[in-house]
Parts: C-alpha cells; structure tokens; sequence
C-alpha cells in the first residue's frame, strides 16, 4: 500500500513536535518504520490520508465499542455543539453521568469527572493517600496507569525495594512512595504488606492487564488483593480506564465480582471524546473537595460534549452486546490460534471480552511482566507490517492490546484471519 503522504506528512510533524507524535506509541518506535496518519473512520474501518482502508484493532485506544463513526455519538456531540461546547458550570448531563455510572459499576458510589484517565488516576491516589493519612503505593510490573510521577516507576532489586525513576524528571524522592510487585503474584504483594503495611495506602492495578498486552487475572489474585487491603486498611484501586464498560456492562469488578474501594474510568465514557473519571465507596469520596480537604479540580471536568458522547456511548450497550464481542472476540482468538498451529508458529493468544493480545513464545503462557518481555517482540514487528500491508491495523506494538467492537461482524473477523494467516505463512 503506497503511503507517501502519510511519509510526508510524518517529517512535517517532526519539525514542530517532538518526535512527530504526540503520544509516543504512535511514533511506531515498537515496531520500525514510519505512522500512518489517519483521516477518518467507519464501523470497524479506518482510512488513511493516501485513500487506503485498513480493519482498525486500535479503536482509539479503547472507547470505540461500536466502532467509528457510530451514529448516534455523532448525533449527540452534534446537538450539544449546538448548544455550547462548555460553560465552566454544573449541568444536567453531568449528573445524568454520574446516575448512570453509579448505577452501572458496582464498586461506584459516587464519582468525579476529570479530564484523562492520567489524571483519573493520579487524583485517586492523592485521594488514597488523604483517607488513609499514608505515602506508599504499591503497582504492579508491566500496569501502566498514566504518566504522573509516582506512577512511572520500575522495580529495583525485587518487590521490596523503593521502586527508581524510569523517566527522567521523576524525583527519586517521589518514585520512593512506590513499590512494584509481580502481576499475578499474590505472594509477592503479602511480603511487601508484611514490611511495609502500616505505610501503604493502596494497591492500584488494571484488573485485566492491558499496557504490557492483555494479561487477565490468575483465578484468586483479585479476591486475595481485596482480602490484603482489607486486613491492612488500605485501599484497593482498579484503574478500569481500559477495561470499564468493556468487559461487561459493569466492568472487570462486575465480571469478577470483585468491588474495590476506588475505580479510575476513562475513553468509553468520553464516547472517544478526551474524560476520564474517578469514584468509589461514599465515605471515602466525601474527603474531596469541596466536601471534604483534598483537592481536585478542572476547569473542563465534565465537559457537556464529552458527557453527550459518552451517554450516548453507554445507552447504546444493550442487554446483548458484550455476549456479541465476546463472540467475536473469541471466534478472532481461536482462529489466530489455528493460523498459527496451522504453520508451526508457537504462539500465546490471551483474550478477555473486546480485548486480546497475541504474544509470539513456547512458553504455553503469559501472565505476568516477565513473560511478555521474553516473547520475540521482532517477529510482532514483521506481523504487524504484514498485516498492515494487507489493510489490518493491529497496535503498532508488542506490548498492546487489540480490541474488538461491534461493528466487527463475522465478515471482518474472516477478512482479518486470511491476513493473519497469510503473514504467519510468510514468516
């Protein structure tokens, strides 16, 4: 496929923003060569500024569950630009958000808008810390929370050591408060609660794993994090930015019954629209401003265009659309599965509703951060840019997740498993 004005236009980006992207998995540093730059979307059809389509498994990052495009967002942002963009004041649609998200997540009971699932997350550990009057947080290896200070740090000389800088710009001082742990590994966040228990806030983690590619929960990790929290009295944070609304209609918390004390949410209920939020138990809600001392605030929280679009998002989800993604998503899974078996090539295929990774390894499993960086993150890169080739957009990284909407009928999922099979045929 001739991408020539993508080219041009990547190098003309370069001379006015750094590295010509301006978040930097876009710059396909994960897998070579240069973006594609995207002009519109439809269904589960992307279309690039040189004409070409492409079956789009990025999705925004997320919050297309319906795809692009989708009929009724559109007409919902259209009707509120109509109205007024935004007042700097309390309106109807945030409350009929707020209604709608309290009574859809079971660990919800009340929730503030914000304006990125980042700044969801950085607010609700700064909440965490005030209800609790403690410093540390503990993460997990591989779980990407967004890019405030804390939460960019790696592990040191295992799960007890201070977690280090991994960006320049974090103060040592600050990555000091966080301590990382294995996913999956409850034995590991038990030692780390045994040294350092009175001072740990919370825990945070995505419920499904999906920054290091979809990693779900072993069977227990979640129900013993609760119980851990619980006995220690700290809080217990799943950053559903990713997985809210996705996995089920309540989130990974309802597909695990698993309800924690705070929750992070952000793409879908922005319809794709730049929101995030966060909310949780009452009590523990009450302690921010201006009820309670901790400060939070947002010139564009609860923006009505992007409450419009994610209210619009969230009516469309009816009683059968996430048992249709999870068909598909499964029957796409399985399929990659046989494509692989079907050449000789070992793979891992992890998927959860809407969401799924392929990882290229004979270890039988992934589970955990260690796994996934031992899988062949070059042959990732050969795939994608075969498929790209063949007009299927999977993450530009080995380390992503794809995800399935429900614009991807069963014509689409064929279409993409021929590409997949004919790249894996090819090497």
């Amino acid at each position: 496929m001739p991408r020539t004005t993508s080219a041009a236009l990547f190098q003309r980006a370069r001379g006015s923003t750094p590295g010509g992207v301006n978040s930097p998995v876009r710059a396909f540093r994960g897998v070579g060569g240069d973006p594609v730059f995207i002009a519109r979307g439809d269904g589960a059809h992307i279309f690039d500024v040189d004409g070409n389509r492409y079956i789009d498994y990025v999705a925004s990052w997320g919050p297309m569950l319906q795809g692009h495009a989708f009929e009724p967002v559109v007409a919902a942002v259209r009707a509120q630009a109509e109205a007024g963009l935004g007042f700097g004041t309390p309106t109807e649609i945030e409350v009929e958000m707020a209604e709608t998200v309290v009574q859809r997540v079971p660990g919800i009971e009340q929730v503030r808008m914000v304006n990125s699932g980042t700044e969801a997350t950085m607010s609700a550990i700064r909440l965490a810390r005030g209800f609790t009057g403690r410093d540390l947080i503990l993460k997990f290896d591989g779980c990407y929370h967004g890019h405030a200070d804390s939460l960019l740090a790696k592990a040191g000389s295992g799960v007890l050591t201070f977690g280090l800088p991994n960006s320049p710009g974090v103060p040592a001082g600050t990555a000091r408060n966080t301590l990382t742990a294995p996913f999956n590994d409850l034995d590991a966040v038990g030692a780390a609660f045994a040294r350092h228990g009175e001072d740990i806030a919370a825990v945070i983690l995505e419920p499904i794993a999906g920054n290091m590619g979809c990693i779900p929960p072993d069977d227990g990790f979640l129900a013993g994090l609760a119980s851990i929290t619980e006995q220690h009295g700290a809080l217990l944070i799943f950053d559903e930015v990713m997985t809210g609304f996705r996995v089920a209609p309540g989130g990974a918390q309802e597909l695990y019954g698993i309800a924690p004390d705070l929750t992070t949410l952000g793409k879908v209920i922005g319809g794709g629209l730049p929101v995030g939020a966060f909310g949780g138990r009452a009590d523990v809600m009450a302690h921010i401003a201006p009820e309670g001392d901790v400060y939070q605030a947002g010139t564009l929280s609860g923006n009505p265009l992007a409450m419009a679009a994610g209210l619009a998002m969230l009516r469309s989800l009816d009683e059968t659309f996430h048992a249709r993604i999870g068909k598909a998503t499964k029957r796409l899974s399985e399929g990659v599965r046989e494509c692989a078996a079907r050449r000789g090539v070992a793979v891992v295929v992890n998927d959860v509703c809407g969401m799924f990774s392929l990882f290229f390894t004979e270890a039988g499993q992934v589970r955990s951060y260690s796994d996934v960086v031992a899988c062949d993150t070059e042959r990732y890169a050969r795939l994608f840019h075969a498929l790209l080739d063949a007009g299927v957009y999977w993450a530009p990284s080995a380390f992503e997740v794809a995800f399935v909407s429900g614009a991807h009928d069963d014509a689409v999922i064929d279409a993409t498993l021929t590409a997949v099979d004919e790249a894996l045929a090819n090497g």
